[in-house]
Order: C-alpha cells, then sequence, then structure tokens
C-alpha cells in the first residue's frame, strides 16, 4: 500500500527522494509528494501530484535544494486521487507536514472538533488532521507534539513528521503500519519498506508498534509513545539493490516467474537432514514432545498466502496425520473464534506485515495460543510477534501479484509437514521420498517455464474469454483457487474457482462455448473422477484447457507437467497457469506489475 521515504543527512534530498519513491511504485499508489528543507533555508518547499512518480518529478523545480525531507506516494482511502489529497500534507502555518500510511479511525470527529475551532482544511483526508493537531500542540519539542497528537488517534499508522523550527531532525512513529529505519554514514534514510533503503545502506531498525524514533543526520534513538528510550540494534538486510532490477526482463511478474527454480533452491537449502530423512528447521521454537502434543493446526492468510495455506494444510494432514485446514485471517478475527491450547496457528504473509494477519496473530497471543508465521520478509511485524517460523526466502518480489513467493511458501508448508510428520508417524522411507521429491522441484520448474513460447499461444487463444472457470479437485483445488486469482489480477478477466466434484450443483449451468474452463488434473487417485468431469463439460460444448501429467484426450488443449511425489504435485501444477495469466494480461496490454485497485503490502483493512 502506501508508500513512506525519508532522508536526513548532507545530500540533496530531492533525487533521493524520488528514487526511493520510484522503488516503492509496486506497492500500488495513485498520487505522489514530498517536502524539503534543511537547517540553512527557511520554511518548507512541498510538491504533490495526482498520478504517477514521473508526474511528480515532473513538477520538481530545477532549483529545489534541500538536506532533509520526507515522501509519499498515496493509495485513495479518504477522498478520492487529486493533488490536494495527495501527501504530504502541511499545517495552515506552513510549519508541519507529515506522510502517513494506515487510517485514523476517529479521524471524522477529530476533523469535526477542530473545525469548530476554526481550522480550515484543504483536503479529504484523515491525515490532514494529524498535521493540524501536531501544529496545534502547545510542546516546546517536535517529539512531544507528535506524543500529545498520538494520544489523541485511534487506528493505525507509520508516520513521519517534519517542522519548519526543527529542521535538524524527522520524528516518526508507528503503530499498525511499517516504518523502517536505515542507518547511513552521518545520514540517516526512513522508509515503509527496506525497497526504498538498499541502494543506500544495508542496515536497518524495523519500529515495533507502540514506537517511535527522532533521525538526525549523525544519530537516531527509538522510545515509545509513552517516552521511554528503547533499545534497537541495527541489523543487515540480505538482499541487495540489483535485487530489486528487472534482469533484463519487460515486467517484474516475468523475472519472478523465472527465479522460482534458484528460489526453491535457496528455501531449501541447509533445511534437509537426510540422515533422519527429515528437515531442520531450529526456527520453529518447537521441540519433539511439543510437536507431538499438537492436536490440529489452523492456518491463517490473506489472498494469495491463504491459497498456499491451503495446499499446506492438504500437505499437512497427508503426512502428518493432524488435522489441519486455512481460513482467511480476515474472516478469522472477526468470528470470536474458539482457541484451542492444542491448536497450531501458523500465520502467512509474503511482507510480514499484512494487517488481517498481524492482527489475527495478535489476538491469539493474547489469549495464549502458540502462533508460527511463515514470512518472506526478515524482521517484519509477523515474525517479531510469532512464536517462531520459517522465512521462505524468495527475495524481493516487486509485482504486486505474488508468484516466487507463493511457490516458495507451499514448499515452505511442505517442509513443516515433513518435519511434523516425522517427528509424529511417518516413516523413514517416506520422509525419504519426499526429500527426494522437494530436490526434483528446481528441475521441474525448470522444465515447466521451458514452455513459455507455447503458452503464450495459448494465452492468446484465451484472451478474447470474458469469464474463466477454474476447477480442480482435493490436491487439484486450491491450484484452481490461486490460478483463478491470478488471471483476476493482471488480465481483470473474470475467473471461478470450483471444485470439479460441485460441478453438478451449479456451476454446469455456465457451461457453454464461450466459457472456458481450466482443469488441474493430477494422476493421482482421483484421475479417473477429474476425467469424469472433463467429460460433463464436453457434452456441454465446453473449451478445456487442461494442466496434467498426461494428454487428456477430453480437452481441447493440454499443457503437460513434471510429475512428482502426490503430496507436492501442487507445487509444481500452479506455475503454468502464472505464465498464462502472465501472457493473456500482456495481450491485452495490461499494467502488469501494477495492476489497477491493487497493492502489494495491504497494511489496512
Amino acid at each position: 500500500m502506501c508508500g513512506i521515504v525519508g532522508y536526513i543527512g548532507r545530500r540533496d534530498v530531492a533525487p533521493l527522494l524520488l528514487e526511493g519513491l520510484q522503488r516503492l511504485e509496486y506497492r500500488g499508489y495513485d498520487s505522489a509528494g514530498l517536502v524539503v528543507t534543511s537547517p540553512k533555508t527557511a520554511g518548507l518547499k512541498m510538491v504533490k501530484a495526482k498520478g504517477r512518480v514521473r508526474d511528480l518529478e515532473a513538477r520538481v523545480p530545477k532549483r529545489f535544494a534541500g538536506t532533509t525531507g520526507i515522501a509519499h506516494t498515496r493509495w485513495a482511502t479518504h477522498g478520492a486521487p487529486s493533488d490536494e489529497n495527495a501527501h504530504p500534507h502541511m499545517s495552515a502555518d506552513n510549519k508541519v507536514a507529515v506522510v502517513h500510511n494506515g487510517i485514523i479511525d476517529n479521524a471524522s470527529d477529530l476533523r469535526k472538533k477542530l473545525e469548530a475551532e476554526g481550522v480550515e482544511f484543504l483536503s479529504e483526508t484523515d491525515t490532514e488532521v494529524l498535521t493540524h493537531l501536531i501544529a496545534r500542540s502547545s510542546a516546546e519539542k517536535l517529539e512531544d507534539k507528535v506524543r500529545e497528537t498520538l494520544r489523541l488517534i485511534e487506528g493505525t499508522y507509520g508516520i513521519a513528521v517534519m517542522h519548519a523550527d526543527h529542521a535538524d531532525r524527522i520524528v516518526v512513529a508507528r503503530n499498525g503500519s511499517p516504518v523502517v529505519l536505515g542507518i547511513g554514514e552521518k545520514e540517516m534514510f526512513v522508509a515503509s519498506d527496506i525497497a526504498a533503503l538498499v541502494t543506500h545502506t544495508r542496515q536497518i531498525v524495523t519500529l515495533d508498534d507502540g514506537e517511535m524514533a527522532t533521525l538526525k543526520a549523525d544519530d537516531f534513538r527509538t522510545y515509545t509513545t509513552e517516552g521511554t528510550r528503547t533499545t534497537a540494534e541495527p541489523t543487515t538486510v540480505e538482499w541487495e539493490a540489483a535485487s530489486y532490477d528487472m534482469g533484463g526482463h519487460d515486467t517484474y511478474m516475468h523475472k519472478e516467474i523465472h527465479e522460482q527454480a534458484e528460489a526453491v533452491d535457496r528455501v531449501l537449502r541447509g533445511r534437509i537432514d537426510d540422515r533422519f530423512s527429515t528437515v531442520h528447521l531450529g526456527g520453529l521454537n518447537l521441540d519433539a514432545r511439543e510437536a507431538r502434543k499438537i492436536r490440529r493446526v489452523k492456518i491463517l492468510g490473506c489472498g494469495t498466502s491463504y491459497h498456499a495455506g491451503m495446499i499446506g494444510a492438504q500437505m499437512i494432514e497427508e503426512l502428518a496425520r493432524i488435522p489441519a485446514d486455512a481460513e482467511p485471517a480476515s474472516e478469522f478475527r472477526y468470528r470470536n473464534a474458539v482457541v484451542d491450547p492444542d491448536t497450531l496457528y501458523v500465520a502467512v504473509s509474503q511482507s510480514g506485515e499484512t494487517y488481517d494477519v498481524l492482527a489475527a496473530v495478535q489476538e491469539l497471543k493474547r489469549k495464549g495460543a502458540r502462533v508460527l508465521g511463515i514470512v518472506n520478509v526478515v524482521g517484519s511485524a509477523i515474525a517479531r510477534e510469532a512464536d517462531g517460523g520459517m522465512y521462505v526466502h524468495a527475495g524481493p518480489e516487486v509485482c504486486v501479484v505474488s508468484t516466487k513467493c507463493f511457490t516458495n511458501t507451499t514448499v515452505a508448508f511442505a517442509l513443516l509437514a515433513l518435519h511434523l510428520g516425522r517427528t509424529r508417524d511417518l516413516s523413514v522411507s517416506d520422509g525419504k521420498r519426499i526429500i527426494e521429491g522437494l530436490r526434483r522441484l528446481p528441475g521441474q520448474i525448470t522444465e515447466i517455464l521451458d514452455q513459455e513460447d507455447e503458452i503464450k499461444k495459448l494465452a492468446e487463444q484465451y484472451a478474447e474469454a470474458r469469464s474463466m472457470l477454474f476447477i480442480g479437485r482435493v490436491r487439484g483445488y486450491p491450484v484452481a483457487r490461486e490460478a483463478s486469482l491470478k488471471l483476476k489480477e493482471v488480465s481483470y478477466i473474470h475467473a471461478e474457482a470450483y471444485p470439479a466434484s460441485e460441478l453438478k450443483h451449479g456451476p454446469l449451468a455456465l457451461i457453454e462455448p464461450a466459457l472456458p474452463t481450466v482443469a488441474i488434473v493430477p494422476n493421482d487417485d482421483l484421475l479417473e473422477k477429474n476425467r469424469a468431469a472433463l467429460e460433463e463439460i464436453k457434452a456441454r460444448s465446453g473449451k478445456i484447457l487442461a494442466v496434467a501429467h498426461q494428454h487428456q484426450e477430453k480437452a481441447d488443449q493440454t499443457i503437460l507437467v513434471p510429475k512428482n511425489e502426490d503430496e507436492l504435485d501442487p507445487i509444481l501444477m500452479g506455475i503454468p497457469l502464472q505464465l498464462l495469466a502472465y501472457h493473456t494480461a500482456l495481450a491485452l496490454g495490461r499494467d502488469i506489475d501494477k495492476p489497477r485497485n491493487l497493492a502489494k503490502s495491504v497494511t489496512v483493512e
């Protein structure tokens, strides 16, 4: 979602801010702006623009000097995209500037109170409330002005604040929305995502909820919103600036699809234990006795992470024989679920900052549950809140739609299922079988990606469809769900996923030549059942594209996928459908890396 970038040091700040905003464009936004100052110049100078960062850059004057600044890309919540609603927001006396990610729940009440006191608002945003409250605070220090204001706020925020009378500092705060500090040599950075920082520093500090920081050019300090000093030791991020480049590909999505073989190799590296036919997952903080006491596994995620959790739940049931299911975190946290002490909860999030997942984790922790996190970003909020977990090591994923992170998350679930299984009743021979299957995955992914030209031709045929149906049974159903989501996200073609076994209970009414069906047909114990579903569709003149391990006679076309172990087949069967979605979107001329209305990291409800 919205992006924050800030800098204080000796360098000319505007080019640094614009570069940082460009690195955050993948998060989704509709307007952008920046404000700059320096100890040697009077006042704050601001430029804002509806549209892309390039539109903002075109408006920045050639002489726009400053050594301190904050910038923002906004994704509209309160008020439509416009110059006026773009961040930063400035106080009436032009002394206070604020950028903000999140939502202020009591903004309407605060706005009415300020308007009654004579404050004139220039935007429709909730953020402008913050600006006026800080400006009207009687406290002398900027930190105290911000702290007083935050006591009045209900909701989520990641903020950065500048004040013309305190040009030697930037004050930042976090509650539910990421804020990351970058530690440089006599210069400091702040951002909502490390993507904006890695060009300049790999030393970072991630703020916790309820934590603030003051940045000066040669120092920083962290403290709670109550004023208590906190200890923050910088950590070194593993991702380098080159990881965020396209590497010769036309889009980030294409690059990230083609990085999957290497990414899967990374998530496996150092974790396989051949001696005992199991895996090393020390980060779980779960010993064998504790693992054997688990009576149920509940997986929580949103969107693609939820679908990965569905695949994970099936693998855990099959390999560990523990009842397991997946549920959208956004629903779980509002239904007052019964929290069982014998249940292991697993929170899944690519960013590690997804608000609904984080809120579910915090509620579970409050009720005494054991929670594991499966995330991609080291040091993210869910990673810190959970009792233990796994990093999926997919590397930076810049495209809004997830591909390699989804695949690595499903592999991480295979490792977790194998670990739990070998702790319980999974035999050595079955453990060895799964390990051999895991090791085959990178090579098989490469085999699938080598079919790209053929898949591109198929995509060009299906690009004319107004709607598509995706079906699968048991292991194939989550694959169908994820493939349907990918097509919707990136091509804007309506798509629906349904269990193949449920065709007679409604979806058959939709079948006609104009509605193509994509069928997931693994060569497992349900092969004949899946073929029967194809018969039903074909009898009604439906067009069928099968994703299968062998040619399907009833399908109009078949994409062949290498066979692995039955339990691991879903990991591979979704990959050709990522390419199908990509090339369908390409044929339709879509903005593939930044689909409309979507954001990479959803840090609000």
